[in-house]
């Protein structure tokens, strides 16, 4: 984690994919964490109530952004474009994920109710993630949202479908050609966090900054090695689907740094 008081969280979603939070809150929840930036980050899709790279919301800077799935050789990471202009050709790809997402969602949906014998209340659209339809089935059982991934919806479960995506090298043309600054999401949730580090030879940022599980345990002095190799940028943020912002994000001097990188304005 940064040290000192954050301003700034670089990583979050809206119910445009799969958080919780409209647009609207977004403002409330950052000033209840005392961060006076968020970025918008969802998955796969433009948010289609942002117009321009950022914008001012009640007293909050939010920055248009995207977190774009990629398929590498070995394993699918995630990319973060900052700062987004869409281009028709980013437009394009991610009208054609979210068309995969629905049919990829309606088969996990299907999935469930016969692995499970329920009805869920939810239906297949864009933008539906995995936590959409576990929080669907935490309110008609007994599971919470972590055992439906744990026991049905993880990659390795019996409900899982997997989804299309662009390969590496697309996506970060893409994000290249749209966005101020592209990075690398969270290196240390990947099952080979060096071969995602190594990636960024060809990014311009990294996620330095992330609340991970319990269960991972990250390595400082690969990230740092990573950093200092390529000169990347570190950003950082909550990677929140959820009302709570402030869990991870940047300190006035590194937020500094990132706007000088992405050359958006000073407030």
């Amino acid at each position: 984690m940064t040290d000192g008081p954050l301003v700034a969280d670089l990583h979050a979603h809206t119910t445009n994919s799969d958080g919780e939070m409209t647009l609207d809150d977004v403002p409330v929840a950052a000033k209840a964490a005392d961060l006076d930036v968020v970025a918008i980050t969802d998955h796969d899709r433009l948010h289609p109530n942002l117009d321009t790279p950022w914008e001012y919301r009640d007293g909050v800077r939010l920055i248009h952004a995207i977190e774009l799935r990629v398929e590498t050789d070995g394993q699918r990471v995630d990319l973060l474009g900052y700062g987004v202009e869409p281009t028709m050709e980013l437009e394009r790809e991610t009208e054609r994920i979210q068309a995969d997402r629905v049919q990829r969602g309606r088969q996990i949906i299907e999935n469930l109710e016969a692995e499970l014998g329920v009805d869920l209340d939810i239906e297949a659209r864009p933008g539906l993630g995995r936590p959409n339809i576990a929080r669907a089935v935490a309110e008609v059982t007994d599971f919470s949202v972590n055992d439906v991934f744990d026991r049905y919806i993880g990659d390795d479960g019996p409900c899982f479908v997997a989804r299309d995506v662009p390969d590496f090298e697309t996506g970060r043309e893409l994000l290249d050609d749209a966005c101020a600054l592209v990075g690398l999401a969270h290196p240390f949730r990947y099952d080979d966090p060096h071969a995602a580090l190594e990636l960024c030879e060809r990014l311009d940022a990294v996620e330095r900054w992330y609340p991970y599980a319990d269960d991972i345990d990250p390595d400082p002095d690969l990230l740092a090695e990573a950093i200092e190799t390529f000169d990347l940028l570190p950003t950082g943020g909550s990677d929140a689907h959820d009302h709570t912002l402030g869990v991870a994000g940047m300190t006035p001097t590194a937020y500094d740094r990132f706007l000088a990188a992405t050359e958006l304005p000073h407030p």
